[in-house]
C-alpha cells in the first residue's frame, strides 16, 4: 500500500538519491548522457538541498517504510518537483502522488496546476488532464534541455 506524508528533514538524502537515480536511469532514454549529469550531478551540496526541500516542502510516497517517491505543490499550482523511484515506476506511486496533489490543492482553492515537465514525464502528466502550454529550451549547467510547460485547470 502506498503512504503519502509529509516531509521531514531526514528525508533529505533519500530524496536526492530518487532524484538523481530517476534522472539517470530513466530520463536517459530521452536526453543525452551530457544533459543527465547536469541535471542530476553526481555531487551536491546537502546544505543547498536541504534548504531546497524545506522551501518545497514535498509530499512523500511511501512502500512499507521505503520512500518510493515525492511531489510538492506551491500556492500558485507548480508543481516543482515530481519524482518517483525508478525501481517503482508503473505501480501506482505517480497517480498517488497526482492525486494527493489534486486533492490538497483543491483544499486550498488551488484550480490551475502547472509545471515545467520533461519528455519523459510528459505522457504521465496527460494521463492527468495536463497539456502543453509551449515547447521550452532551458540551461542547466551548460547544457540545453527540451522541456514542456504543462498546465490543468479544474
Amino acid at each position: 500500500m502506498i503512504v503519502i506524508r509529509n516531509y521531514k528533514e531526514s528525508d533529505v538524502r533519500a530524496l536526492w538519491d530518487i532524484r538523481f537515480r530517476t534522472i539517470r536511469e530513466v530520463n536517459i532514454k530521452d536526453y543525452s548522457k551530457e544533459q543527465v549529469e547536469a541535471w542530476a550531478p553526481a555531487s551536491f551540496d546537502i546544505k543547498d538541498w536541504s534548504e531546497k526541500l524545506s522551501r518545497l516542502s514535498p509530499f512523500i510516497a511511501e512502500i512499507d517504510g521505503t520512500i518510493v517517491g515525492y511531489a510538492d505543490l506551491q500556492v500558485d499550482g507548480l508543481i516543482d518537483h515530481f519524482f518517483c523511484h525508478y525501481q517503482y515506476q508503473g505501480q501506482g506511486v505517480g497517480r498517488a502522488l497526482m492525486e494527493h496533489l489534486f486533492k490538497v490543492g483543491t483544499s486550498k482553492g488551488i484550480y490551475c496546476y502547472y509545471s515545467a515537465v520533461s519528455i519523459t514525464a510528459k505522457p504521465f502528466y496527460e494521463k492527468f488532464g495536463f497539456s502543453v502550454s509551449r515547447e521550452q529550451l532551458v540551461e542547466v549547467r551548460g547544457q540545453i534541455f527540451k522541456n514542456f510547460l504543462m498546465t490543468r485547470s479544474l
